[in-house]
């Protein structure tokens, strides 16, 4: 009995007091839609953590087919007996700076062990060197006066090396020979030719030229600015020399 009258006077109070059906409508109503708005942004939130990974490889699968498609188009039509090349893209993140006076030189959160200098790569762009300092990765970024690698310039291919240039947000090709015809507008791109990079990662375009009696220097406007990246991928190849296979020497058949 106690329970029926406490429904009827609930029912009574409903009736008589419409807003207070309104007040709890509207807070089931708010309720349900903060639970969704909730739900919706962890969902968002991971997926955006998985597309941002699944990115990550997709570059990385993205670079090293551009690398070997350039290989494949120089030798189609020769074939390599003796060697044979392994890529390699890892990624890494940027700790901190070496020295807070200077911006070019970043700690990476990979061990190195060995002397080799491997490239450093943002996007589609070259962004610099890695070194060994210390068992630890050294990233010298593009703008640091010894993040030297190996490039072509222009429709001519003409060979330089990439220099910082201090207190300046463009880089130096030098060691141009002046014979080779460059200009103005010129794209830059890696020569792959110091086993640094692969051949034809962009570096940037020619903003001027400085010629001299024996060689010319170009200034270049690089595409990307590696101070402001925190994530690279480390390029690294290696050349696997593979046996030479030993013919067997025939031996001529002794008569009976």
């Amino acid at each position: 009995m106690t329970g029926l009258y406490i429904f009827n006077v609930d029912q009574s109070v409903s009736s008589n007091f419409k807003f207070i059906n309104d007040i709890k409508k509207f807070y089931t109503e708010k309720l349900i839609v903060v639970e969704e708005i909730l739900t919706k942004y962890f969902f968002q939130a991971q997926t955006i953590e998985n597309l941002e990974l699944e990115n990550q490889d997709l570059k990385k699968f993205r670079l090293l087919y551009a690398e070997k498609n350039l290989e494949l188009t120089k030798i189609k039509d020769i074939h390599v007996d003796l060697q044979n090349y392994k890529s390699d893209l890892k990624l890494a993140k940027v700790l901190s700076y070496v020295d807070f006076d200077d911006f070019t030189k970043v700690w990476l959160d990979v061990k190195k062990t060995d002397s080799k200098i491997l490239g450093l790569i943002s996007e589609n762009y070259a962004a610099g060197i890695v070194v060994n300092k210390g068992d630890q990765a050294l990233a010298l970024l593009n703008g640091n006066e010894k993040s030297n690698y190996a490039v072509f310039i222009g429709e001519n291919n003409a060979p330089g090396i990439t220099h910082g240039n201090p207190n300046s947000n463009v880089l130096l090709a030098k060691f141009i020979p002046i014979w080779i015809n460059i200009k103005v507008g010129d794209e830059v791109i890696t020569s792959g030719m110091d086993n640094i990079f692969f051949e034809g990662l962009k570096v940037g375009k020619v903003v001027a030229i400085r010629k001299m009696a024996d060689m010319q220097e170009a200034k270049i406007e690089p595409y990307i600015n590696a101070l402001e990246q925190n994530f690279f991928y480390i390029y690294s190849k290696k050349v696997i020399v593979k046996p030479l296979t030993k013919q067997t020497e025939t031996k001529p058949n002794k008569k009976p």
